[in-house]
């Protein structure tokens, strides 16, 4: 009876651990499709902002310094996740339209 059970043991447990595992494997596949779903999502939402940002703020000519850090932080977010392009002539334009108004404001001060 000992064997019996060791024998249907040794053949039942092999068996038993390769579904198992393929079971595993299965969901961490579906898990990444949902990742690179969401990732995909973020990174076309951010784009879109990024966009208004730039168009919104280009018009004005100037750019409030909350406005500026939510941009490089919305960029950065954007570029992490995979996002490139375009958005980056962007972010250079905002970067000097940030620079040529802090040189505004110098020399208002003086």
């Amino acid at each position: 009876m000992e064997e019996l059970f060791y024998q249907t043991y040794t053949i039942a447990l092999p068996i038993v651990l390769t579904a198992l595992m393929g079971y595993i494997v299965w969901l961490l596949k579906n898990q990444k499709k949902d990742r690179d779903a969401n990732s995909k999502g973020t990174m076309l939402l951010l784009r879109v902002q990024l966009i208004e940002y730039h168009t919104k703020y280009m018009m004005l000519q100037e750019i409030p310094s909350y406005a500026y850090e939510n941009f490089c932080e919305m960029y950065d977010a954007y570029h992490a996740l995979g996002g490139n392009g375009m958005i980056t002539k962007m972010k250079r334009e905002i970067d000097e339209l940030h620079l040529r108004r802090k040189e505004v404001e110098q020399n208002e001060k003086y």
